[in-house]
């Protein structure tokens, strides 16, 4: 799934590839994509991150089920 196509909908579960060439997984709620970059909240940290759309190597929405 294209990560613009998550911008303020969703959450979504990533796999991403750090500039140091290791493989991290998150879940992060997408608020802008430019010029290459995607600004996140990254539930895992608790904090807006910056991530580069090249390393995104996964993106798949987490859509809470109904109870």
């Amino acid at each position: 799934m294209p990560i613009e196509k998550a911008i303020g909908r969703w959450p979504v579960r990533i796999v991403y590839r750090d500039s140091k060439g290791r493989i991290t997984r998150s879940v992060v709620t997408v608020y802008s994509v430019r010029k290459g970059k995607a600004r996140v909240l990254d539930w895992n940290k608790r904090g807006l991150r910056t991530l580069s759309t090249g390393r995104i190597l996964e993106a798949i929405p987490v859509i809470p089920r109904a109870s």
